[in-house]
């Protein structure tokens, strides 16, 4: 349904749902569009001065009620370009991060995958995520296998699930895989009591292709709106019947973790299986993948995970350090970006000898690996030993003894 109209048009401010203005030879002053959320349709006329005669246009204020350009992929690192933990090595998969903010969750006895950040892509992209199946084995009853992203809480709620009118969203995303089939694509809740599982093919071996799915709003369910996980996405590659959904494309009762009828991937030695391109969206349109800089894809990922490495040796660590004793310094410094909560734990490399203190003119190698004492989501420190040596008080740095200590926090959902 539409509203046509003939002759000079000085401002709309009618509003529709899904309807179109029609607009024959006229011009258009284009005060009031901002709030239309149908279409314009121009046979002839002008806009702004610029002739459209011959031409069919429309004038778009919002991609499935949201913006046009910036924010609409709750998915972070849906390119696979950033992987602080690993820099593009290869890890054997087990219930833990890999590339920045994908996680891998499995029960599977007798079998071996690996991880790794992967150059083979589809056209206009520059990393994929690479799960090979170095030692199959056969599905148990208990056994599961899948590749997921936790979905922060305030990255999700305007989607207003648990309650009526909760909006669908779509998620799209390339795949390539040598194991061609039905594979299982789910999603869950935060309580784990809540979960919908729907299905995509895989048509040709070794083939890259687009895929998208659209999942109805959960009306009911525990969703958390803050920085908890509001939903988990989950990419099955395997999975026994004791944590099959019950059925496919509907919310059930039950945080499953694989769908009716999908392939089990990890059962076939050798097996192999790239995704990228990753988005999820509110609506029912697959709309073409969010481009940002690799800045702004970083800063995203270190929300959740931050590693300090100092990249070559003799190099700083930390922003200073300060001798608190002969025999201990402590090291500080300050995060890039707010921290989701406040780190509990440190990550660090696995020897003393990777670090030493400089203080009142001297590098002391430390003699233990440095220890976590506090942080905040803003800065943090650490304290580090030395045999002996140092005056208190003095002022210096911390430095790395190879090129990959590092010390690394971690706040992942």
């Amino acid at each position: 349904m539409g509203i046509q109209i003939n002759g000079q048009v000085d401002t709309v401010t009618s509003t529709t749902s899904g309807g179109s203005v029609k607009v024959t030879p006229a011009t258009i002053n284009a005060t009031g569009l901002s709030t239309f959320s149908g279409g314009i349709q121009i046979t002839g006329g002008t806009i702004a001065g610029v002739s459209t005669a011959g031409i069919t246009t429309a004038y778009i204020g919002s991609i499935n009620d949201g913006p046009i350009s910036g924010a609409r992929n709750r998915i972070i690192n849906g390119d696979m370009r950033i992987d602080q933990r690993n820099a593009g090595a290869s890890v054997t998969a087990g219930s833990a991060y890999t590339l920045d903010r994908w996680n891998v969750d499995r029960v599977w006895a007798g079998s071996t995958i690996t991880i790794q950040r992967s150059t083979t892509v589809p056209v206009g992209f520059t990393n994929s995520l690479l799960a090979t199946v170095s030692t199959g084995a056969a599905v148990a009853a208990a056994s599961y296998f899948s590749i997921q992203q936790y979905v922060e809480g305030f990255n999700f709620s305007d989607l207003g699930f648990g309650a009526a009118g909760a909006s669908s969203f779509t998620v799209s995303f390339w795949v390539r895989s040598s194991v061609t089939g039905t594979y299982g694509i789910g999603f869950r809740n935060s309580a784990f009591d809540l979960s919908y599982w729907t299905t995509y093919t895989v048509n040709s071996a070794n083939t890259w292709e687009q895929k998208s799915v659209t999942i109805p709003g959960a009306t009911s369910g525990t969703w958390y709106t803050d920085n908890s996980y509001g939903i988990n996405l989950i990419f099955s590659l395997g999975c026994g019947s004791t944590n099959k959904a019950a059925s496919n494309n509907a919310w059930n009762s039950g945080g499953k973790l694989g769908a009716v009828g999908q392939t089990d991937l990890i059962a076939t030695t050798g097996a192999t299986f790239y995704i990228t391109g990753v988005q999820l969206e509110a609506g029912s349109v697959a709309t073409p993948f969010e481009r940002r800089s690799f800045g702004q894809e970083l800063a995203l990922c270190q929300r959740y995970y931050y590693r300090e490495i100092v990249g070559s040796a003799g190099a700083p660590l930390g922003q200073n350090a300060f001798a608190t004793s002969a025999t201990s310094a402590r090291i500080v410094g300050k995060f890039p970006v707010s921290l989701r909560v406040r780190p509990t734990a440190l990550e660090q490399t696995g020897t003393a000898a990777d670090y030493a203190i400089f203080t009142g003119g001297t590098t002391r190698n430390c003699s233990a690996v440095p220890t976590f004492n506090d942080a905040t989501t803003e800065s943090w420190f650490v304290t580090a030993t030395v045999a002996s040596g140092q005056t208190t008080g003095h002022g210096g740095s911390a430095v790395g003894n190879t090129s990959t200590t590092y010390l690394a926090w971690s706040v992942e959902l």
